[in-house]
């Protein structure tokens, strides 16, 4: 499912969350959350990525019901008006996802990589729905308590094919695994920016690459910007880096312009 695509994809983040460290509280209603999912799309998304849940550095999990009261109202509303528009549920929690996917949802997005749940994977496996593996240090509430790597790069890339082999094991189809670096998900501003800078060896492991870098800190530390939502351009800036290095999927609060920079660089790309 992942590889049948023409050109980088936007996946949009509606945060139906009160904590989240960006846009918290803006989309906790139904209403809003449905108006800014239709914001979203009309500016270019092509998935929507709904979370009920904060993973913001020292965030506390919250309960599987809790979760499922919070997206699956949104999900149901976006799936019931925009039946083409793929939907991703963010969450760690095999009955978060399962009652997401009944509800409408098509891809899981799993920061934890199936590590937050032991039935996550079989889910994934069972249900046949695309996953995406994200590399994080810790736990949220943790994982900014100094995160410290031998080698980012290696440790990183080593850390996910080891889960890709446990999905895989799980039974979940190869072709239905996209893997995540985690920026800003237990690493230092260092890490952040290595990472980034090496984004073709994520690609070369053969698997479709998201990258999430939306108004991250790290971007703000270099750019002396305190203000996450004052992050717009920078993050367009590795939404464009991303797509030249061959990144498929790109998370972002900002659709328009990262929008027009993966559509830049993507032209720019198909004529190397």
């Amino acid at each position: 499912m992942f590889n049948a695509v023409n050109g980088p994809q936007l996946m949009g983040i509606l945060n139906v969350t009160p904590d989240s460290f960006s846009d918290g509280g803006k989309f906790t209603g139904v209403a809003a959350a449905i108006a800014q999912a239709e914001k979203m799309i009309a500016e270019g998304a092509d998935i929507i990525d709904i979370g009920g849940e904060s993973t913001r550095p020292g965030s506390d999990p919250v309960s599987a019901d809790e979760q499922i009261r919070r997206v699956v109202p949104v999900i149901t509303a976006i799936r019931a008006s925009y039946p083409h528009v793929q939907i991703s549920i963010d969450t760690t929690l095999s009955q978060v996802a399962s009652v997401a996917v009944a509800a409408g949802a098509s891809i899981i997005n799993d920061v934890s990589a199936g590590q937050g749940d032991p039935y996550m994977l079989a889910f994934a496996a069972t249900a046949r729905v695309p996953i995406i593996l994200m590399h994080m240090q810790g736990t949220p509430k943790t994982m900014q308590d100094g995160p410290h790597y031998d080698d980012v790069l290696a440790d990183v890339i080593a850390a996910l094919q080891q889960r890709i082999s446990e999905a895989l094991a799980a039974g979940v189809l190869a072709e239905n695994i996209a893997i995540d670096p985690g920026i800003g998900f237990g690493k230092g501003k260092q890490d952040n920016i290595d990472l980034l800078a090496h984004l073709r060896s994520f690609v070369d492991l053969g698997y479709p690459v998201l990258l999430g870098t939306s108004r991250k800190r790290f971007m703000g530390s270099i750019c002396n910007v305190g203000e996450p939502a004052e992050l717009v351009t920078a993050t367009a800036v590795t939404t464009a880096l991303g797509v030249m290095a061959g990144v498929q999927m790109f998370r972002v609060h900002d659709v328009k312009p990262n929008r027009q920079a993966a559509d830049v660089a993507w032209a720019i790309k198909q004529a190397q």
